[in-house]
């Protein structure tokens, strides 16, 4: 089933409020004018009583003589003369001698003026309203009655009910077609702005969508859209980046240990010759999986999938589980590594992803670095900082607003070899902890530290 437009759809709904609004109106007009009849009705009924009054009170043959007259219209109002006792004295055509009222209305009557409605009255069959008044002619309690049909009244209502159902529906109507022209006006820049989107392609990078100056909110959605492909548009540079940069550093391993197996294969004259080609292999092999590991990391880590087991942990562990796993090499340079940490201090952390990233840190500060490599935990605000800080020349000042970023390298004393992951690593393990990894110069070497919130 083929879904219906916006387009429609809102002219479809400024039909029905339109409809409601007509009805609504077409009712209150409706009943406006039909009170506004019914009491120019009872005015009149009161003027007409007034002048009868003052007739009867002259001739006693003043009803016959005003069914001739503007005071009493043929076929359309009436009067008659009562006496106390509910008698008829005096009527008007084609009344007769039937009184209009009821001994109850008569005793109202007699008392003040009353207004009474009939659905019929002697000699005319359509509805009428009735006005009686008391009086006195000769020392005599009277009640005069005057009426007048309400077929006017309903010829009139009945009249506007027709033009209402004629000229509310062509209103409609018209109303429809405006709202649905309003509305594709209205939508014409969207229908822009998709077929724009619809032609920009990552091929055409820089592209942008025109938004029209309408200053509301088809121009900030314009903007958004734009800011929108903005980030796209970066996020796709990085993602080409990330992996050009991925091509050029696999590249060169793999090169390196595709010439050690042809070596290996083809010109090892000897059982040791035959070991240090393997020997090196090994070793490119390893760096491999090492950068494989980095890359899938920075990609877990880019997609907000890097997933921890929060466990806590005695930072003294910590720091000697870091401590053994390079002590070998320490030795070997002739370096020592030394801890530092508070007894019983305790953070909250993935072990794993935390040795991992103070293994990158000792890592560097073993290979780029020089002197005494301390690592060491304190806490920090709540939380805690883990360091690693040796006694090298630091890093170039002007690689330290960079260092975390990913394939950067330090040139000069820092060295250049490497994937150029090891600090994005960490920065990414320490993000995953809601924490930041920063790096400083110090007097005498670098400080490189991951801050690690409340756990609380």
């Amino acid at each position: 089933m083929r879904a219906v437009s916006i387009r429609l759809r809102v002219a479809l709904a400024f039909a029905l409020a339109m409809a409601l609004v007509l009805a609504a109106s077409g009712a209150f007009l409706y009943e406006r004018l039909g009170a506004d009849l019914s009491r120019a009705l009872d005015q009149d009924l009161r003027l007409r009583a007034q002048d009868l009054r003052a007739l009867v009170a002259e001739s006693p043959s003043s009803l016959a003589q005003a069914g001739g007259g503007r005071l009493v219209e043929r076929g359309e109002s009436f009067a008659e003369l009562l006496g106390s006792d509910g008698r008829v004295i005096e009527s008007t055509p084609p009344l007769g001698s039937v009184s209009l009222l009821s001994r109850g209305e008569l005793a109202a009557a007699k008392r003040a003026a009353t207004y009474t409605d009939r659905s019929a009255v002697p000699g005319l069959d359509e509805p009428a309203r009735l006005l009686a008044v008391p009086l006195r002619k000769n020392g005599r309690r009277l009640v005069l009655v005057v009426g007048a049909t309400r077929e006017n009244r309903a010829e009139t209502l009945h009249a506007l009910g027709t033009e209402l159902l004629i000229a509310g529906p062509i209103a409609l109507l018209l109303a429809t077609l405006a709202g649905y022209a309003l509305a594709g006006a209205a939508l014409r820049p969207v229908d822009a702005m998709r077929r724009e989107a619809a032609a920009i392609s990552a091929e055409r990078p820089g592209e942008r969508l025109s938004v029209p100056p309408t200053r509301d909110e088809l121009e900030r959605l314009g903007e958004t859209l734009n800011e929108m492909l903005g980030r796209l548009e970066r996020a796709l540079e990085r993602e080409r980046g990330f992996v050009a940069e991925a091509g050029h550093e696999l590249r060169t391993p793999l090169a390196l240990l595709r010439a050690e197996l042809d070596l290996a294969l083809r010109h090892a004259d000897s059982e040791e010759e035959l070991r240090a080609a393997v020997r090196a292999a090994s070793e490119e092999t390893d760096r491999l999986a090492q950068l494989a590991d980095g890359l899938l990391l920075m990609a877990s880590s880019d997609e907000g999938e890097l997933r921890l087991r929060r466990e806590t942990l005695s930072a003294s562990d910590l720091l000697a589980s870091v401590r053994n796993r390079f002590l070998w090499r320490s030795e070997d340079a002739e370096r020592r590594l030394e801890l530092e940490a508070p007894d019983g201090f305790r953070i909250v952390g993935d072990r794993l992803r935390l040795e991992q990233a103070l293994g990158n840190l000792v890592d560097n500060a073993l290979r780029h670095g020089d002197g005494t490599v301390r690592v060491s935990a304190r806490p920090a605000n709540g939380g805690a900082e883990l360091h690693v800080t040796d006694e090298g020349s630091g890093f170039p000042e002007d690689f330290l607003d960079q260092a975390f970023d990913r394939f950067t390298r330090a040139d000069g004393s820092r060295g250049s070899d490497g994937a150029g992951l090891g600090l994005a690593i960490v920065d990414a393990i320490a993000t995953a902890h809601g924490g930041r990894a920063e790096a400083r110069n110090v007097a005498r070497g670098a400080d490189v530290w991951i801050t690690l919130p409340d756990a609380d």
